[in-house]
C-alpha cells in the first residue's frame, strides 16, 4: 500500500497550487483522472477577477460580489478572498503566467482589463479567451519541477477511507482513499491523513453543459458518501451563451464577448435584454440565462444570438482568438454573421460545506475550487471569481493543513484493508450505464433547470431514487470502471441538487421557481445545508 504524506484529488489551479505549496514539507499524490491538463481550470475562458487597477478598489470588488450573491454570500469570506486577491495573482505572474497587457501612451505597459457581467469596474486579468489554459500550462510546468510531487494521471478516485466506515467509535477522519487504476482495471489503496478535493463541478449532470467531460461531481459524491456537509446545491450557474450547434454541445462563448460589446438579439436581429435589466447584457448571469430562457419560450425559436459584428474584424479576431477559430471551423463568421447560443449548465455554487481555510466538517478533508462552499459565491457566482477563489483557497489549505496536521504526526495507525473484488463481474452491458447516464441528464435539463416547480422537482426525486437504486445494485454486482463510478457520482449529485432545491421554498439568485416566485429574507436567508444521517 503506498502511503503519502497528501493527496490531492483533481488537477485544476485549486488543486495544483495546494501541491506545490504543501511540497515544501512532504509527499504530495495528484490524482487526475484523465490527463494532467484536463480540468475546469483548462476550459476557463474569461479571465481571473482581481483589484489591480488603481481606478479599482477592494470595497467596489466586495459590493459586486455582495449584490450578485443575492444575500447568501458570507461577507468576512468575501472580503478577505478579495483582499488576499493580489498577492495569488503575483505570484502567478512570477510562475510565468502571462496576462494580457496594453501599451500606454508613454510607451509603459499595463494589463489589459476586461469587464464582464456584474462587475462595476474592469478586473479581468485574461490571456486572450484561454486564460485558464494559460494558468494551467504555467502551474504544470512548476510542478513537474517537485521531487515530492507524483502525478497520478488516468487514475480516478472511486471513495474516501475514515475511521468511522472501518468502524473505529473515536473522532471520525480520513485516512486514505480508494483509487482506480483506468489503465489495469485494479484498485489500490492510497494511505494519507491529509486528503484535498479539488475536482471541479458537476456540469455533466445536465444535457448542455460547458464543462469538459470530467465534470461529474465526483468530489461531492464523495465528501456526501464519507460524512461531509453539503451545502447550496440548488444554486447552479447557467451560462447564458453555450455555442448552439450540432456539432459542438459543450463551447463555451465567453462572456467576456459581452464585456466588450456584444449584444443578444432574437430570430428577427432586435435586442431584447433592456426588459429584463438596466445593465442589459451586462446584467448578472442569472438574470441573462432566465431572460434567453424566456425569450426562446416565447417565440418557439432553438436559440438566440449574440451579435459583436458592430466590433472591427482585427479586434475580434485578436481578443477572441480561440471563439474565432473554433465557430470559423464551424462555418460561423463571427465578424460577419451573430452567434447562435444557448444557456447551459456551467458553474456549481454549493457543495462540500468549508470553513475560510477549506476545512471541511470531517477532520483531514479539505475542499478547494468548485467542489467546495465556501460562501464566497452565496446564491450567484459573480463572473471571474472562480478561479480567485480556487486560487486562495488553494494557497490557504495548504498553509491549514501544515500548521494543524503536521507531517509525522499521523495520530492513531489504523490498518486500511485493501479493496476486495468478491465475486463482482465485469460489465458487460454498457447500455444500461449509457441509458441511465442520459436519463439523469435528461430530467435534470427538464425538471431541475434555469426554471422551477415543486410539481417538476418532485417528478426528479421520485425518479431519481428509483435510479440511485438501480445503479448501487449494478455497482455491487459488478466491478467498477470509470463510467460506472461517474455514472454513481452523477445520480448521488443530482439527488443533492434536488434535495436542496426542494427545501428552499423562495427564489432566489439561480434557484428560480414558478411556485414562490419572490425572494424570502425573513425565512430563507441561510445556507441550505444538508447533513448525512
Amino acid at each position: 500500500m503506498r502511503q503519502f504524506d497528501f493527496v490531492v484529488i483533481g488537477s485544476g489551479l485549486a488543486g495544483l497550487s495546494f501541491a506545490r505549496v504543501v511540497a515544501q514539507h512532504g509527499t504530495v499524490a495528484i490524482i487526475t483522472k484523465r490527463g494532467r491538463a484536463d480540468s475546469n481550470t483548462a476550459w476557463a475562458q474569461g479571465g481571473i477577477a482581481s483589484v489591480t487597477s488603481s481606478e479599482d478598489s477592494f470595497e467596489l470588488h466586495v459590493q459586486d460580489t455582495l449584490e450578485a450573491g443575492a444575500g447568501l454570500c458570507d461577507e468576512a469570506m468575501v472580503r478577505s478572498i478579495v483582499m488576499e486577491g493580489p498577492a495569488r495573482i503575483q505570484e502567478l505572474i512570477e510562475l510565468g503566467v502571462q496576462f494580457d497587457e496594453r501599451e500606454m501612451e508613454h510607451g509603459e505597459r499595463e494589463l489589459d482589463l476586461g469587464r464582464e457581467g456584474g462587475h462595476s469596474k474592469r478586473r479581468i486579468l485574461h490571456a486572450r479567451d484561454v486564460t485558464g489554459r494559460e494558468i494551467e500550462r504555467a502551474l504544470l510546468a512548476d510542478i513537474e519541477r517537485s521531487p515530492n510531487i507524483t502525478m497520478m494521471e488516468n487514475h480516478m478516485a472511486v471513495d474516501l477511507i475514515t475511521a468511522g466506515k472501518l468502524g473505529y467509535a473515536t473522532e471520525d477522519r480520513c485516512l486514505g482513499v480508494y483509487v482506480l487504476d483506468e489503465g489495469t482495471g485494479d484498485v489500490e489503496a492510497i494511505r494519507s491523513d491529509r486528503l484535498v478535493l479539488a475536482t471541479g463541478g458537476c456540469g455533466k449532470v445536465y444535457l448542455y453543459t460547458t464543462n469538459p467531460g470530467v465534470a461529474t461531481g465526483d468530489g461531492v459524491a464523495m465528501a456526501w458518501r464519507a460524512g461531509a456537509n453539503i451545502a447550496n446545491m440548488e444554486f447552479v450557474q447557467f451560462h447564458p451563451t453555450c455555442l448552439y450547434h450540432p456539432e459542438e454541445r459543450s463551447f463555451l462563448i465567453s462572456e467576456a464577448v459581452r464585456g466588450e460589446g456584444g449584444v443578444l438579439v432574437d430570430g428577427r436581429g432586435k435586442r431584447f435584454m433592456e426588459r429584463y435589466h438596466p445593465l442589459k447584457e451586462l446584467a448578472p448571469r442569472d438574470i441573462v440565462a432566465r431572460a434567453i430562457d424566456a425569450e426562446m419560450k416565447r417565440s418557439g425559436e432553438r436559440c438566440v444570438f449574440l451579435d459583436i459584428t458592430q466590433k472591427p474584424a482585427d479586434f475580434v479576431r485578436e481578443r477572441f482568438p480561440n471563439i474565432y477559430e473554433r465557430c470559423l471551423e464551424l462555418g460561423i463568421d463571427i465578424t460577419k454573421e451573430p452567434i447562435p447560443v444557448v444557456p447551459a449548465a456551467h458553474y456549481q455554487c454549493g457543495g462540500a460545506l468549508t470553513d475560510s481555510d477549506g476545512r471541511t466538517s470531517l477532520r483531514g478533508l479539505y475542499a478547494v475550487g468548485e467542489v467546495a462552499c465556501t460562501g464566497l459565491h452565496g446564491a450567484n457566482r459573480l463572473a471571474s471569481n472562480s478561479l480567485l477563489e480556487a486560487a486562495v483557497l488553494g494557497h490557504r489549505a495548504a498553509v491549514d493543513i501544515v500548521r494543524r496536521i503536521p507531517v509525522g504526526k499521523n495520530g492513531i495507525d489504523v490498518a486500511i484493508p485493501e479493496w476486495r473484488v468478491g465475486n463482482a463481474l465485469d460489465v458487460d452491458e454498457l447500455v444500461v450505464i449509457y441509458h441511465n447516464w442520459e436519463e439523469i441528464r435528461r430530467l435534470m435539463w427538464d425538471y431541475v433547470g434555469i426554471v422551477r416547480t415543486d410539481k417538476r422537482l418532485q417528478r426528479a426525486s421520485t425518479r431519481l431514487r428509483n435510479l440511485h437504486r438501480e445503479i448501487q445494485e449494478f455497482y455491487w454486482q459488478h466491478k467498477v470502471t470509470t463510467d460506472l463510478l461517474e455514472l454513481r457520482n452523477l445520480a448521488t449529485v443530482a439527488g443533492l441538487i434536488v434535495d436542496c432545491a426542494l427545501a428552499r421554498k423562495e427564489s432566489r439568485g439561480l434557484h428560480y421557481t414558478l411556485d414562490y416566485p419572490e425572494r424570502d429574507d425573513r425565512n430563507y436567508l441561510h445556507n441550505t445545508v444538508l447533513h448525512r444521517l
